[in-house]
């Protein structure tokens, strides 16, 4: 099906000209002295590589459109790959273990501020539409703001409303905005959008999972649901139009964390934590552009901050990455770091990671124990257990499971030349020296963090 054919059945109700043709750039700032407004767009558990403008299968014209006029990030890293502790990150600009609230459904720290106070303190209005999952009200004191469906697991998911969008944006010319919408948008049990725009047997599966037909089910019915997210983000970027707010509002639109697959979400593998992150402000980025540096989602909020005219604070782990889109520098951190907390989502599972632009070191604590996944390795996963099954003949599925369930308590990747991290290299003695020097800082980062290991999980 031709490009025209899938939007007209999509009813994405985009002109061509829109879809090819990006906003213009100045390559200077402009003399507007406003401050500038800013909208957040998060999917919800997003395999990053699914995207179009990514390379990925899903049907995201409007996703595409956006990174035409975008600097499109290749680096981002969530320290985190479930959808509380990521939140807590984006909104605190602190590290998991330090901030509290590193585990799924927990809370952070009493006293802990966020992107609401540091804000509002700079003049914005802070609203928050769709999903929340974040606690406690203390600490997020978000204006809500109505119209996007706030609950990831319902079966049966309402149409979203830009009313009280519109009504938060223009609400007061003079005061600069800032919304976070958060979609539920592909956060499993998949079931809306057009399945058949995603025939089973017509799709590449990447090479971390196994090719059963209930894993091809399962992607066609998340790939629906992904060119829904993509129908709420164009929907957005045509009401900052007509509202005459795109050209002072900086746009983000982050895909979260990978999606409720094995080996995605729950790891520290980056088929879980990486991110995919296009970033839109006219005349201050320059459209159509790529970036390498590598951010975290605590960079985030002290970026907002930065470009408010304001400084970010010291006692967050976060730092600004403004320079980055607005072309100064194509560098930012020398390494990501991140964890994984499996309880209360399994068995005690703890990991931590740290990565640079080439190599990923991962460090299971519990090596030793078998990983268990309330939704990812028991019978009432169907597509797992056809994994399981498909093991039982196949050598290649059985080392797929193998590498799932039982893991040594090393992992080291080249990611650039093996970005599913399918070859460990910890044993390889000519990475002896940079694992060495890798592992040495995650310790550091861990000690600083007041991570004690095992016994956070």
């Amino acid at each position: 099906m031709e490009r025209r054919e899938f939007l007209e059945k999509l009813g994405m109700g985009l002109g061509l000209s829109a879809i090819a043709s990006p906003l213009l750039f100045t390559g200077c700032a402009t003399a507007d002295t406003r401050k500038p407004n800013f909208v957040i767009m998060l999917g919800d558990d997003c395999n990053w590589d699914d995207l179009g403008c990514y390379g990925g299968q899903a049907i995201t014209p409007n996703i595409d459109n956006l990174a035409t006029q975008s600097v499109r990030f290749e680096q981002a890293i969530g320290s985190t790959a479930m959808c509380t502790p990521t939140r807590h990150s984006l909104y605190t600009g602190i590290y998991p273990i330090k901030r509290g609230g590193y585990k799924n459904h927990s809370a952070v720290k009493p006293g802990t501020k966020s992107i609401v106070h540091y804000l509002r303190a700079l003049g914005y209005r802070v609203g928050l539409a769709g999903k929340w999952h974040i606690a406690p009200k203390e600490s997020f004191p978000f204006e809500p703001v109505g119209g996007f469906p706030g609950n990831c697991v319902m079966q049966k998911t309402p149409p979203h409303d830009l009313t009280g969008s519109k009504e938060f944006m223009t609400r007061n010319a003079e005061e600069p905005f800032c919304l976070v919408i958060a979609s539920v948008y592909p956060h499993a049990p998949w079931t809306e959008g057009d399945r058949s725009l995603y025939p089973p047997d017509s799709l590449k599966l990447p090479p971390n999972w196994l090719d059963t037909p209930e894993t091809r089910s399962a992607y066609q019915k998340y790939l629906a649901e992904l060119t829904e997210l993509d129908r709420q983000v164009g929907d957005v970027m045509n009401l900052l139009e007509e509202e005459k707010l795109a050209d002072n509002t900086l746009f983000i639109f982050a895909s979260e964390q990978g999606a409720q697959f094995p080996g995605n979400k729950w790891t520290q593998w980056d088929a879980g934590t990486k991110f995919g992150m296009l970033a839109r402000w006219p005349g201050k980025i320059k459209p159509n552009t790529t970036t390498r540096a590598l951010v975290q989602y605590e960079d985030i909020l002290p970026t907002l901050i930065d470009a408010a005219g304001g400084k970010p604070p010291a006692n967050i782990d976060g730092f600004s990455f403004l320079d980055v889109l607005l072309g100064k520098t194509d560098q930012h951190r020398d390494y990501a770091f991140g964890l994984h907390a499996n309880v209360p989502e399994g068995l005690p599972y703890p990991i931590r990671s740290i990565r640079s632009k080439q190599y990923k070191l991962i460090h299971n604590l519990l090596y030793k124990e078998p990983y268990d996944g309330k939704y990812a390795t028991r019978p009432s996963n169907k597509l797992w257990m056809s994994w399981v099954e498909k093991a039982k003949t196949d050598e290649h599925a059985a080392k797929i499971v193998e590498r799932y369930i039982h893991r040594p308590e090393f992992e080291f990747y080249d990611i650039q030349n093996d970005p599913y991290e399918l070859n460990n290299l910890i044993d390889d003695p000519k990475y002896a020296g940079i694992i060495r020097e890798m592992r040495s800082e995650l310790e550091a980062w861990m000690k600083s963090q007041g991570d004690t290991g095992i016994d956070t999980d």
